[in-house]
């Protein structure tokens, strides 16, 4: 991905698979989410916003237990929505 241009539904895509898989952390992906929700002059189809505005928060804490607001299963389900958005 190109760091001067928005990122494209395949690149979002991409994050929640690597995040999914292990070999990104919640952090790093919603630093990288962060990154473009906050930018106002760029413009998202709804599914594209929709999935960016889900990774951005994925790191948020349930409570002190260490756990996330939104667990694994939360995660993969979105994937799957993802992926089911993109077909329609």
């Amino acid at each position: 991905m190109d760091a001067s241009r928005q990122p494209t539904l395949d690149e979002i895509e991409d994050r929640f698979v690597a995040l999914v898989e292990g070999r990104l952390t919640r952090d790093e992906v919603d630093r990288w989410a962060g990154r473009w929700v906050t930018v106002d002059k760029l413009d998202w189809d709804d599914v594209s916003w929709w999935a960016l505005s889900l990774l951005y928060g994925i790191d948020l804490p349930a409570d002190e237990s260490g756990g996330y607001l939104h667990d694994d299963e939360q995660v993969h389900a979105w994937l799957a929505e993802l992926r089911k958005r993109r077909t329609m």
